[in-house]
């Protein structure tokens, strides 16, 4: 996290809050989704590994 405070939900796994200089393993292929929580602007940096000719988000209903 860059700034402000950041709620993850990672399937089978029980809510992570962020706030800035924190960080957050997400395992390749595990749905997730993250909310500001904050009252404030929140940002965060993101590195990807991604297999060439794979897409890089799949959306699920």
């Amino acid at each position: 996290m860059i700034e402000g405070t950041f709620e993850y939900r990672l399937r089978g796994r029980a809510p992570v809050i962020l706030k800035a200089g924190e960080s957050l393993y997400i395992p390749a292929g595990t749905p997730h989704i993250a909310t500001n929580i904050g009252e404030g602007k929140a940002s965060e940096l993101a590195t990807y590994i991604v297999r060439k000719g794979k897409p890089l988000l799949v959306l699920e209903p």
